[in-house]
């Protein structure tokens, strides 16, 4: 294709700091420690490496609360290391990806630090505060991590916004030096090289509180475009926005390259499928694979040529795929497989978690005590103070807190599982002597072998990148089937979404060619009488 972009081929890989690789033995992963494992990204075949968030932070949020956006947090290492991981990675034709966290800033920033010193210090205007109502908090916006977006600054007598913790206030994005200061800020490091960003929570930026407008506010696409034109639009980058609302016509606002905004953003829709329809991510519900057949369908092939596909399970602040709706006990290793072949033949740019291509699992806890993520404990409190049971509570955090994904990577069967000398974090999942890096290498087999040859497969074959996309239906429910067309070319990706064989007759496909990739040894796919087994994934030529 003439005007292809190379993130429309890449395969990203998401690294979360904290948990990735130890090496000064303080418990906490660090730059140091990813450097030390660029070869073994190299093998996998990633492309660019999407790294959470490493700047300078009191932690509230694990560093996306940022108290200094040039600078890097001492637990990490020193800008020194930075420099050096983008040009280790740079080596291997990998490029690093910074997460852009510009929704808010910690309370330990400079600029809040000023704002708080009264209502006419030169940079109150950074952020937003509104007077009392009645009394009490301006109006009923919400925080994502439980109880009012407002809080009191006792000195004023204001409140301050804040959409997520009170130690993350947002930034006020009407005023033109906010984003000024944001754009000088992403030159920076543009200008040491980074391949691009991802854009945390971006989606809120053109908020209007007083509305309680959060997302998708009348302003947002024109601030897009200003960061464009005044940042990345000058460079070969990769953008991404999260926008947790997204329709695909939002989506072909965002990324619709004639629109210079974005080059795609993560959307949701199919990772809210197991929740109840009006509550919140904890209340859960059986995932409905026809739901999810749909949904994923639908992003497949509304965005035509108009926007760009972001594919993924899993991320920072959602649970293990495998755990969430595979078998990560008997059929661990097949489910693990099917969700990647399912995942990376489709058209899009995929992205891998770190511990993925491992096939890692959740880590259950029994008590809140266990738990490090602000978002999980405050959930607890606050449903715990409204009657739910403490057992009703930890069984949601189990199924879908953020510190299911970030446990530490699991290198080896060594003590700690290879990710540190010290004492880690957050505890290691006791399954590292089974499931691990070592062991996955070893194993010619192995769930990691099988993401390896899907990152080849994408590499080598147009019709993965540029193919249309067609759903089967007529098949079982539990059946997701789809086929890949490009250029006289047919491909049929099958899985069997399902702990149960199911027999499959679909005469008009009949005998299908070569095997391309499959996570059960077979001989042939005969589709006029196909018996697929638990959690089997194949794609054929046809």
């Amino acid at each position: 294709m003439s005007n292809t972009k190379w993130w429309q081929t890449a395969v990203i890989y998401q690294i979360y700091p904290r948990s990735f690789q130890d090496s000064d033995g303080d418990g906490i992963g660090d730059l140091r420690g990813i450097i030390n494992r660029l070869d073994y990204l190299g093998q996998l075949g990633i492309t660019a490496i999407w790294l959470s968030p490493v700047y300078k932070s009191p932690n509230d949020d694990n560093g996306y609360d940022i108290s200094d956006y040039k600078d890097i947090m001492s637990e990490f290492g020193t800008m020194k290391d930075m420099d050096e991981l983008i040009e280790q990675a740079r080596n291997r034709n990998i490029r690093i990806i910074m997460d852009l966290v510009v929704n808010h800033t910690s309370d330990e920033h400079p600029w809040f630090i000023e704002a708080r010193k009264g209502k006419d210090n030169p940079y109150r205007d950074y952020y937003i505060w509104r007077d009392p109502v009645n009394g009490g908090v301006p109006n009923s916006l919400r925080s994502t991590f439980s109880g009012s977006a407002w809080e009191l600054d006792e000195a004023s007598g204001q409140y301050f916004l804040h959409l997520f913790s009170r130690r993350q206030p947002d930034l006020n994005w009407e005023n033109s030096k906010v984003r000024q200061e944001v754009w000088a800020m992403m030159n920076f490091w543009l200008d040491k090289g980074v391949g691009g960003f991802r854009m945390d929570v971006i989606d809120l930026v053109g908020k209007i509180p007083d509305q309680e407008i959060t997302g998708n506010g009348p302003k947002l696409h024109e601030y897009l475009q200003e960061m464009n034109r005044e940042t990345f639009g000058k460079h070969d980058v990769l953008t991404v926005g999260e926008t947790w609302g997204a329709t695909p016509e939002a989506a072909k606002l965002y990324s619709n390259p004639d629109r210079n905004e974005l080059s795609m953003v993560f959307q949701f829709e199919h990772i809210g499928l197991d929740q109840q329809e009006g509550g919140e991510k904890w209340d859960l519900k059986p995932l409905a694979v026809n739901e999810l057949k749909q949904v994923l369908a639908k992003w497949q092939t509304e965005l035509g040529n108009e926007g760009w596909n972001s594919l993924f399970w899993n991320n920072h602040d959602l649970p293990r795929i495998v755990s969430r709706w595979g078998d990560d006990r008997q059929y661990r290793v097949q489910s693990a497989k099917m969700f990647a072949i399912l995942l990376h033949l489709m058209k899009g740019t995929p992205y891998i978690y770190q511990g993925e291509e491992l096939g890692m699992t959740n880590y259950p806890v029994q008590e809140i005590s266990e738990v490090q993520d602000i978002e999980s404990i405050n959930m607890y409190h606050e449903r715990l103070a409204g009657g739910y049971t403490r057992e009703e509570i930890i069984h949601s955090i189990n199924a879908k807190g953020r510190d299911n994904a970030r446990t530490p990577i699991q290198w080896d069967a060594s003590p700690n599982g290879g990710f540190t000398t010290g004492k880690p974090w957050l505890p290691v999942n006791p399954n590292y002597t089974e499931i691990n890096m070592k062991a996955n290498l070893e194993d010619p087999d192995s769930v990691f072998h099988c993401y390896r040859k899907l990152i080849e497969l994408r590499k080598n074959n147009p019709i993965v990148v540029w193919g249309d996309f067609e759903l089967v239906t007529g098949v079982p429910d539990q059946v997701f089937m789809y086929f890949r067309r490009y250029e006289g070319q047919t491909w049929l990706v099958t899985a069997n979404f399902s702990r149960e064989a199911v027999a499959l007759k679909l005469p008009g496909i009949g005998q299908a060619g070569e095997l391309i990739i499959a996570n059960y040894s077979r001989e042939d796919v005969d589709f006029s009488q196909l018996q697929l087994q638990p959690y089997e994934a194949f794609a054929v030529k046809l």
